[in-house]
Formats: C-alpha cells, structure tokens, sequence
C-alpha cells in the first residue's frame, strides 16, 4: 500500500507541475485539463482522477511555484549573517535567475487574475505575503523601530511584487540586474534615514 501512496503522490507532482509548465505557455484562460494531460503524457481521466476541477489543480500549480521560490530564499536565508544580510536574502531569493523570468511571471499574473474569484487561491495569496512579512519583519526589527519595520516591509514586498508585475507586462523592461538595483537602493535610501 506505501507503493501505491509513492506513486500516487509522484503522479500527482507530475500534474502539478505540468499544470505549472502550461500555465506559463498559456495563462489561466488557454489552460485546459486536456493540454495538462498532454503535457504529462497523461489523459485528462487521469488527470481528474488526482485533481476534483481545473481550480484544485491551479491551487497545487500556485502551491508548486511558490514553494520552489519558498526553498530559494531559505536556501539564501541559511547562508545570511545579520539582519541586513537577511533582508538581501530574501530580496535575492525572490529574484531568483531560475525564477525571475516573464514566462513564469505570466503564470503567476494569470493565477493572481483568479484570486478575487477562487477562495483557495486568495487564501494562499495571504500566506505567502504573510510569510513573506514574517520573514522581512524578522530581520528588519533588529535595526529599527517595530512601526518603521512595518512600514519597510510593506515597501520591500510591494516593490517586488510591482517589479514582477512590470516584467510580466513589459517582458525586457525589468532584468534581474535592474531589480535588484532598484530593491537594495530602496532598502538603503530607508535605512538612511533611520540613522
């Protein structure tokens, strides 16, 4: 029976992130169980077999994405020494090169559209920009005020958001390299003034 469950679970990896892969290609509207199942070699019985609906699926491809930009900026987090350090370390971690790319932006943008309409992807919204809070507010209370380090957290994480956002629309507009500039002076203009 642990075989089974083994498989189960390797199957429902593969539609997930196949449901990931097309959903860069296609967005949420040209996404369809039919093009998921192709993409996995798979049949869209199958596919529905391990998803209820084309929703459950999307939530687990959000899940997917986000987990894999969750482990970057551990991964970045671990090597961190000191409050600033961390901070660099999840603006870089959300900047990943394997990541910060328009084709996955526009999986992300698409999926973002559905959150006013599909409950479990705005609630899936809300923890991953609450663990993001969590995470900035961690290190950012060590060099300033509780309120200050709200108000910077809240900056930090709109501004990565809205630099996703700029690439997604605009793909050529934003480099890694301009986003990342574009984060460490804000982060440095608002450490200033707290000095």
């Amino acid at each position: 029976m642990a075989r089974l469950s083994r498989i189960s679970e390797i199957r429902r990896r593969e539609l997930r992130h196949a449901a990931y892969c097309v959903l860069q290609t296609e967005g949420v509207a040209g996404t369809t169980l039919e093009k998921v199942a192709a993409y996995a070699g798979a049949s869209k019985g199958i596919v529905l077999h391990y998803f209820r609906n084309k929703e459950e699926l999307f939530e687990h491809a959000m899940r997917e994405a986000n987990g894999a930009l969750r482990l970057a900026v551990v991964k970045r987090l671990r090597d961190a020494r000191g409050p600033r350090e961390r901070v660099m370390a999840i603006i870089l971690g959300n900047f990943e090169e394997e990541f910060f790319k328009p084709s996955i932006s526009h999986a992300w943008l698409s999926l973002c559209a559905e959150v006013p309409r599909e409950p479990q992807l705005a609630r899936l919204q809300k923890v991953f920009h609450a663990r993001m809070r969590s995470n900035l507010l961690s290190a950012l209370q060590q060099l300033m005020a509780r309120e200050e380090a709200e108000e910077l957290a809240l900056g930090i994480s709109a501004l990565i958001d809205g630099l996703w956002l700029r690439m997604g629309l605009e793909p050529g507009s934003v480099t890694r390299e301009s986003a990342l500039k574009q984060t460490q002076l804000y982060l440095d203009q608002q450490l200033k003034r707290q000095t």
